[in-house]
This record gives C-alpha cells, structure tokens and sequence, in this order.
C-alpha cells in the first residue's frame, strides 16, 4: 500500500515506520546498473529518511562489462522498427550523462582551489553524432522506417554520399544513402561511470547537510559469495551483477540470461599519417562499429562468442588477434581508411543478454525472495539482462528498480519487464 504525503510524494508504510532509524540497501555491482540504481534511491528517498547503501564491487567502479562498453548511444535499433519504451529509455540516460558531467565540472572548479585533486581523463560525452550506412535492403527498410518515426530530441537524417563524405571521407556507401544521428553521442563509459559515483558522493554530502535525514553511500571492494550472507544486515539487497548474477547459487541456472563475451579493439593512427579523422566526424555504426575518441584514436567492436564465461577484461594475445580478423574486415568495408590505423590494444567483457519477448529482448527486473525461500527479513532485487544495450536502458530501468525497492512494490515497474519471474 502506497501513501501520499502533504506534499504529494509517494512514501510507503515501511519508510513511515522507518523515518528514526537507518534504512540500509546493499546494492551488488558498480556498472550501469548498480550506480543507476545508487543515485536514484538516494534521490527519490524522502528527505528525512536516514539511509545508507552499501554498494559491492570487487572489481571497484566500472570494473565490469560495463566499463568496457564502447559506449555508442541511441534509441534506435537496427532489427526492428520501434525499440519497447526507447522515448523514456532516452530521456532518463540524457539525464544522468547530465548530472555526471555536472559533477566533474564541479569537481575540476573545486580542484582549482585546492580541494580535490581526481583525474577523470579524457571525455565523458563526445556530441558528433553517429552514422550508418545502409549496407542491405533489411536495414535499409528498418532504418528509413525509424527516419520517418524518430525522436524530436534525436532524429534520423537520411543523407546522399555526397553529403556523408563530408562527415567521414573516405566513406564506403552501397546503396549511396546514409542515416546520420547528430543527437546520438558517444560516451567513455568509464569516465562516465567515476563521474556518476562522484555525483552520488556529492549528492549525499548535499542530503547530509540539509539538516535532515543522513544518508551515507560506501564503496565495499569486495564480492559477494551467496545473497544469504547478507540476511539479516540489510532492508533490501538489489542485484546489478549482470553476467555474474548467474554465479550466486541461489540464481544460479535460474535467470532466462544468455551470456556473451565481446572484445573491444583499441587501434590508433599513426603520427606519419597526415589524414587523419575529422574532429566533427561522426562515430559509424555497422556490422562492425567505431567509436571515434578523437583525431587518432577509436574503439573498434564487438565480437561475439555465446556460452561463454569469460568474465576478465584481459584479453590474450591469440584472443585480440582473431577479434582483429573478424572485426577489420567489417569496417573497412565501410571505412576503408581504417586498415592505416595500428592495433593498440583490447579489453573484453561478459554481456548478459535477456530473452526475445514479444516486444523485443527485455531486460529482468523484480523481486526474486521467490528464489530464496520463505521468512525472509530481507527483500532480494534484481535488475539484469541488459545486454547490449545496457547504456541506454540504465537510467529508466536504475530509476523504477529504486522506486519499486523504496515503496516496496513491484507493480510500480511495467509487467512486460516482471513476466519473466511469473513463469519460474
């Protein structure tokens, strides 16, 4: 049961009874997810509630699949004609982009005077686009038809080759005809993913000192073996693990995930060659994508190797090499230019792809005490499955996890994302 308050907001029984003493959340994972789903139960708490999060990571922030993402971000897909709920999908990760180079911005003016001293190097978010190439009649069709239904905030220009090879020449165009983003950005999910922990660390300091509730946000550097260790410690424990949600033994072999491991390849230009990459030239997505970093330097992506359980980002020697092999063929066919470029490295991550759905693949999301028995103390979350599109789904999905976890009620988050656990 639901309540509202005099001054409109939403609370819960729960919060009510809980106003004098400490909330406690463990959140398991800093990617995506996790950090989404950090920052909106910090902002969406009433403001008098003591609360504190514990958020668990081993491999520290961004030290997952989520950290390797190339980061290329848009509502569309390729494969279909209207990605599920891609408007709100959108909105919300503008948002937290936002408050992420907010608080980096901040973070460099307080530097100045001494204060702080983090270096978050190179950019959060590169704004100069994305365009795709239309390479076969299937996208061809998929993607005119997303031109004539796109978003106001992001729209889809239909461009001749003329027009494209002044974005990115040399550029390779079968049917002569492109389909450029310029609202689509491309973000260094890394730098993203510090940036937006500092704005959780910024937003508790700011919630602290209003003079009401405490709230208290804590890094733990460590994993966690099985969700039982934590009965008993906390209110709600909300999993944000990803493709590692599967190695909890109450999960494990019961999450409909498949797994997927993706190779990431860092190639650079060398300094003796003059023509570099233009510095309004657009990231170009295909069956191969580049995400530009700047005049010399891109990612190159992804691979896809299923069943697999590889979850290090290191990446062997014969592991970047056949990566190599499948990858710069794909590109080149679009941009030729890159087979100038040099390999300058790799890194890897473990995706956790959801089910097909009528409406697409959809993420997981719901509370799974089902999974871990009766006479619970504690509610167990989960939020996973966001696969390949992890970025764009974060900021909706982090956002109606915290709410449904703050109010204690599933049914805040849409049935088409909770289904999958009525079938278990």
């Amino acid at each position: 049961m639901l309540l509202l308050t005099h001054s409109g907001k939403l609370t819960s029984p729960l919060l009510s009874s809980l106003s004098q003493r400490p909330l406690r959340y463990a959140v398991l994972g800093a990617g995506f997810a996790g950090l989404s789903v950090a920052w909106h139960l910090l902002k969406e708490s009433p403001k008098d509630l003591h609360l504190q999060i514990d958020l668990y990571d081993e491999m520290g922030i961004g030290g997952g699949a989520s950290g390797v993402s190339g980061g290329l971000l848009h509502p569309y897909s390729p494969k279909v004609k209207l990605l599920w709920r891609g408007a709100e999908c959108w909105k919300e990760c503008l948002k937290l982009l936002s408050i992420a180079e907010q608080a980096v911005s901040s973070e460099e003016l307080d530097s100045e005077n001494g204060e702080y001293g983090q270096d978050f190097g190179g950019f959060i978010v590169r704004r100069r686009g994305i365009l795709r190439p239309a390479t076969n009649m299937k996208t061809l069709n998929v993607l005119n038809d997303n031109a004539q239904n796109c978003l106001a905030n992001c729209r889809i220009e239909i461009i001749d080759k003329d027009t494209a090879l002044k974005l990115v020449p040399p550029l390779h165009m079968p049917f002569n005809l492109a389909f450029y983003m310029p609202g689509a950005v491309n973000v260094n999910s890394q730098c993203y993913l510090k940036a937006l922990f500092l704005a959780c660390q910024n937003l508790v300091k700011e919630l602290s000192a209003s003079g009401f509730g405490e709230k208290k946000l804590c890094l733990q550097k460590k994993s966690v073996h099985e969700l039982r260790e934590l009965e008993g410690e906390y209110d709600a424990v909300i999993i944000c693990l990803g493709a590692k949600a599967d190695l909890l033994p109450e999960l494990a072999g019961r999450l409909p995930l498949r797994t997927c491991r993706g190779v990431i390849l860092h190639l650079r230009l060398p300094d003796n060659i003059g023509e570099y990459y233009p510095d309004h030239g657009p990231s170009i997505l295909s069956d191969a994508w580049l995400a530009i970093q700047g005049n010399r330097s891109l990612y190159m992506g992804s691979t896809w190797e299923w069943k697999s359980r590889n979850s290090s980002p290191s990446v062997s020697t014969d592991e970047a090499s056949n990566a190599l092999q499948q990858l710069l063929p794909k590109a080149s066919a679009v941009y030729p230019g890159i087979t100038s470029w040099t390999f300058a490295g790799a890194r890897a991550g473990l995706r956790a792809m959801p089910p097909l759905t009528p409406n697409g693949s959809l993420p997981l999301l719901g509370c799974v005490n089902n999974f871990l028995g009766d006479n619970l103390k504690c509610k167990y979350w989960l939020l996973g499955g966001l696969g390949s599109r992890g970025l764009l789904y974060h900021g909706w999905l982090g956002k109606l996890t915290a709410e449904a976890v703050l109010f204690c009620n599933e049914q805040i988050i849409p049935s088409e994302l909770t289904s999958w656990n009525k079938k278990q």
